[in-house]
């Protein structure tokens, strides 16, 4: 069977207006395959890196990594998804930013019923992106303080309350005044704006010259450095963003004189390698928001058509919380 649907493609890199809404023929899923019909569809920094060529990808592309919406078909080999099921999924290939696609069925997980298709879409690839900054890349327990930047964010929205379910300390940064009571809303014990204070100097101040354990960090090159001296000996830097543009080279003695600190940069996609693995970490996401511990906040909705606005907003920083495109 094949059916067109409308669907946002690049053909070269370039700004917002280098996505194009166009029809294309979505056939039938092939073996490990499923064909999913968006009711929603995520919005994430990373749309904007392959957008601008920074994460190359093959072109011409679809854009998105995040969706959800009604699985229509399953191929072969597909066991733990149905027709009909409601579904939602963080994936490669990117192409989310369509009416339906076909793609590997491996990283598609069932939708639980309390959890409606906006914030389904919203919620994956921030939410076990959360994930795995708590569960799987340094050490944090209860009583620990860390340091989290871009806390009014979709990912940072979801790490305070994430943090605050734990017993964890989270001091969070965040562009204006705004930004930051909204972080503290959501749990941040304590904020900083980074636009009017020192953020270094503050952590210092509240942690009484300690520092923190860990550097939670998708801004990149305009808070490395600061951040560097912001954790304690031992301390443990996670770059999993560059919002502000890529980290420069460094010379790697730094973080001995530093302090014999850690750098680690992983990304969503080393960790969900598997159906087992994903559904692991969607089923610890999946239990934070149905519990109420994590409440998904979607501060702002375009059409898909709308696209090319929808990346300005987020470039400007003008967003809070997450975002999606509505199908």
């Amino acid at each position: 069977m094949a059916d067109t649907v409308k669907c946002v493609q690049i053909t070269e890199p370039g700004g917002p207006d280098a996505m194009q809404v166009v029809q294309v023929d979505v056939g039938d899923p092939g073996e490990g395959e499923i064909r999913i019909r968006h009711h929603a569809c995520g919005l994430n920094y990373i749309d904007v890196y392959q957008r601008e060529g920074m994460y190359p990808l093959s072109l011409p592309t679809g854009l998105g990594m995040e969706g959800a919406g009604v699985i229509e078909a399953v191929g072969a080999g597909v066991s733990h998804l149905k027709v009909g099921d409601r579904a939602a999924y963080a994936a490669a290939p990117p192409g989310s930013y369509c009416e339906a696609r076909v793609m590997p069925a491996q990283n598609v997980c069932k939708l639980p019923d309390s959890i409606d298709f906006e914030t389904g879409a919203a919620m994956m690839l921030k939410g076990l992106t959360t994930e795995y900054l708590f569960n799987r890349t340094a050490q944090i327990k209860a009583g620990d303080t860390i340091l989290f930047h871009a806390a009014a964010g979709g990912v940072g929205l979801i790490a305070c309350q994430w943090a605050r379910s734990k017993g964890i300390t989270l001091i969070g940064t965040a562009g204006t005044d705004e930004k930051c009571a909204l972080a503290k809303e959501h749990g941040a014990a304590y904020v900083i704006n980074y636009r009017t204070e020192d953020f270094t100097a503050r952590v210092k101040e509240m942690t009484g010259g300690a520092g923190v354990s860990v550097v939670m960090d998708s801004v990149g090159k305009d808070t490395w450095d600061g951040s560097l001296d912001c954790l304690s000996p031992f301390g443990m830097m996670i770059t999993f963003g560059n919002a502000s543009g890529k980290v420069p080279p460094f010379d790697p003695g730094i973080l001995g004189a530093k302090g014999c600190l850690y750098v680690t940069r992983p990304t969503l996609f080393g960790h969900i390698t598997s159906r087992e693995k994903t559904q692991e970490m969607a089923d610890n996401l999946f239990d934070k928001v149905t519990s109420g511990d994590v409440k998904i906040r979607i501060d702002q909705r375009f059409a898909l058509d709308d696209v090319a606005d929808a990346h300005r907003a987020l470039e400007a920083r003008k967003t809070t919380g997450a975002t999606v495109l509505t199908v």
